[in-house]
This record gives C-alpha cells, sequence and structure tokens, in this order.
C-alpha cells in the first residue's frame, strides 16, 4: 500500500512520545513492502535540530513542511501548522501518484487529515496517542473544550481508530461516542538494541556524578508535568530517604521551580538531583548506573518510558494509571503500585532498592517480554491488518468508484 502519514513531530524534532513512536514503527511497515511518505513540520534552528526538507529516513519519504514559529497562542499556531500541511499534503499526494490511506496521529494534525481525506477522496486511519479529557481528568477551560472538539471530530472522520492499550480503548470509547469494534490496540514498541552501551564506559566515575558510592540511585525521566506526577514521587522520596541513604534523580526539561520548592519544604533538597534535559547517550548511562526506575503517573496511556526501562534493564515501579497495568505486570516485569498513593509507592520503591523482591529476575522477565510483546516488526503486522481491513472496506464503499 502507500500511505501518506501526517504527524507534527519526526526525530531530530521530538516534542513527546509521537516522534520516536513513527520513526520505528514506518521502518518496519516499509519492510513488509508498504511504501511510506510522512509529512511533518520543519526543525527549529532555534533548537540546534537541523534536517532536510526532503529526504529518505530508513525507508520512509519524510518532508518536513516550514512552519513559523510558536509566538505563545498554541492553537493559533496550530491551525497554522495545519495550513501548511495541508497544503504540502495535497502536493504530495497530486505529485507522487495514487495513494491507499492518510494515517494521522493525534488531534493535532487533524484539519489537515480531514481536508486531504475530504478533497482527494481517501480512508482517514487515526492513532489517538491520548486524549485530552484523559490528561486532565475532564474538560475545564476553553482551550480544553476546543481541543476535545477536534479530537473527536477527527476520530468521527476515521475509518479507524488505533490505540496503545485496551484502557484508551475503553476511554476513547466512552469519550467520544465511538464503537469499539472499529478501535483496533496496537501497543507502542521500542528498539532494545538502543541501550547499547559503549565499551570503555567508566561506571564509578559516572555515577559519582549523581550520588556517593554506598548512596542508591533511584529516578524519574520524561516531561515535568502534572499528570506524570512527579509531586507524589517527591513526598514518597521524603519516607525513602529517611529509610535509606540514596539520591532520587529528576530527567527531563521544563519548569522544575515548584518540584525543587517542594523538595525544599521536605527538607531533601540536598538528595533530589534535577537535571534538565539529557541527552540520549547520557540516559543510556545513567540507566546503566541507576538502581530503581519510578513513573508515577496520574494519567498514562501507555508508558513507552516503561518498556525503556525494560531495554536498559532497571528494575521498575509504576503506578497502575490508564495503561500502565498492561506493560508492566505486577512482580513479574516490575512493581506496580497505586495512583497517587505516596505510602504504596513509598513502599514500592523500597521494595526495589532493599532488595525485598528479586530485582534481577524482574529485569530478567522484563527484557524478555521486549520481543515477545513489544516488537515493532510484529506491531507492524497488528498496523497492516487495521491497514487491510481499511482498504477493503473503501474498495467496497461508493467513494471508491
Amino acid at each position: 500500500m502507500k500511505i501518506l502519514v501526517l504527524a507534527w513531530e519526526f526525530p531530530p524534532r521530538i516534542v513527546g512520545g509521537i516522534a520516536r513512536h513513527v520513526a520505528e514503527l514506518y521502518p518496519e511497515l516499509v519492510t513488509l513492502g508498504h511504501e511510506v511518505h510522512l509529512l511533518t513540520v520543519a526543525c527549529d534552528s532555534a533548537l540546534g535540530a537541523v534536517a532536510p526538507t526532503r529526504e529518505l529516513v530508513d525507508g520512509i519519504h519524510v518532508y518536513r513542511a516550514p512552519i513559523y514559529p510558536d509566538a505563545g497562542d498554541f492553537l493559533h499556531w496550530i491551525g497554522h501548522m495545519n495550513e501548511r500541511m495541508g497544503y504540502f499534503g495535497g502536493e504530495i499526494l497530486l505529485k507522487e501518484g495514487a495513494f491507499d490511506l492518510i494515517h494521522a496521529h493525534d488531534w493535532l494534525v487533524g484539519d489537515a487529515a480531514i481536508a486531504l481525506q475530504q478533497h482527494f477522496n481517501l480512508p482517514l486511519i487515526t492513532t489517538v496517542h491520548a486524549t485530552e479529557h484523559g490528561r486532565n481528568g475532564g474538560i475545564y477551560s476553553d482551550t480544553q473544550w476546543q481541543i476535545n472538539v477536534r479530537e473527536r471530530e477527527l476520530i468521527h472522520r476515521s475509518w479507524r481508530v488505533i490505540v496503545c492499550t485496551q484502557y484508551m480503548q475503553q476511554e476513547v470509547s466512552a469519550i467520544h461516542r465511538y464503537s469499539g469494534n472499529a478501535i483496533d490496540v496496537v501497543a507502542n514498541g521500542i528498539r532494545a538494541e538502543k541501550k547499547r552501551l559503549q565499551a570503555d564506559f567508566d561506571i564509578p566515575t559516572f555515577r559519582r556524578r549523581y550520588a556517593e558510592d554506598d548512596e542508591k540511585i533511584f529516578y524519574y525521566v520524561g516531561r515535568i508535568t502534572y499528570e506524570k506526577g512527579i509531586s507524589v514521587l517527591l513526598n514518597a522520596a521524603h519516607r525513602v530517604l529517611h529509610q535509606l541513604k540514596g539520591k532520587l534523580v529528576i530527567i527531563g526539561g521544563g519548569n522544575t521551580d515548584h518540584l525543587q520548592r517542594q523538595a525544599r519544604m521536605l527538607g531533601i533538597a540536598d538528595r533530589c538531583v534535577f537535571t534538565g534535559f539529557m541527552s540520549e547517550e547520557d540516559l543510556d548511562r545513567f540507566q546503566a548506573i541507576a538502581d530503581c526506575a519510578v513513573f508515577p503517573s496520574l494519567y498514562e496511556p501507555f508508558g513507552i518510558v516503561a518498556l525503556e526501562s525494560f531495554a536498559a534493564r532497571v528494575p521498575l515501579v509504576v503506578s497502575d494509571a490508564g495503561g500502565l497495568p498492561e506493560v508492566v505486570r505486577h512482580r513479574e516485569t516490575g512493581i506496580v503500585t497505586e495512583r497517587g498513593n505516596v505510602e504504596s509507592l513509598a513502599q514500592g520503591i523500597l521494595d526495589v532498592l532493599e532488595h525485598r523482591v528479586d530485582t534481577q529476575r524482574l529485569v530478567q522477565r522484563a527484557y524478555a517480554e521486549l520481543e515477545g510483546r513489544f516488537s515493532w516488526a510484529k506491531l507492524a503486522k497488528q498496523t497492516e491488518k487495521s491497514y487491510e481491513v481499511v482498504a477493503t472496506q473503501y474498495q467496497q464503499s461508493s467513494i471508491a468508484s
């Protein structure tokens, strides 16, 4: 099949998890014999990310549409982005021959996807990576309402929807009143080989950047947002650090002032390290010296960071938010704690750091899950089945004639 993909991020432009998802899924679809054209946003030179406006990446034909910088009004910027993506998408569809379908990733590219679908009479598939309702625990502002409306329109314009967990299947069906029979569950994956370290890596020296030799290291890595539960983690860290010598390391770009104030109020500021953004190379090294990864999310459609911990062979503690319990099996591949419960989270971290559970068994089973459940090659075949269902429906419809 010939597929036009719309995604607002693609490496080296990385905003969240969509970039890695599309960068790792579509090469596998190319391997299966599909022709993939991916339209995304041009890289922002101010961020040091430079890439050609058109190139072939792992077999994917990548086009980067130039967009003016975000001036602060996010929804206005998204509107402009969709205008530009609609224009460039139309050029691609006209110049590159007949396409079989359009695949959109989240509401952010929804206006362009719908416009292209209508103008060129092509079936549309959408992958919903998260919902605005889920992220915020409801719809409380005009901005959230506008996003929710756009999300719903894109979903209902889609011939089929893909989500990453059964939890998300239920959420999309309930929130947007969309038939669960038209929603396919295809998990996120990971390339485990990414976590290979350089042979000359000096572990003791690198470790001392973050902790003393007799201190345990537990960490969070990801976006600095309320839904990730970092405030809950700091409260749990207060209890953990009262019982053992250790350091909590918070890794991720964004404003951490409120979290650092919380650490000071808890009296653990000297035992918390806020690193800001960390390069992939240093993150791989850091995970090799860490004793425990913690992801205490309050909302989590999937939790690809859990797979990264599996690949790095780091013992893992997560909350039971959203799809995380589908990814991490309690006391089999990690420790699952109660969402928002400080005591439960602290107990889970102590179970790992004080070896109350067999951490070696946890990481071995977790790593084995990567090939069994989260291989991109297998997930691409599942995605291909969704394409085949839509292609068959399209050929049998009046639109195709």
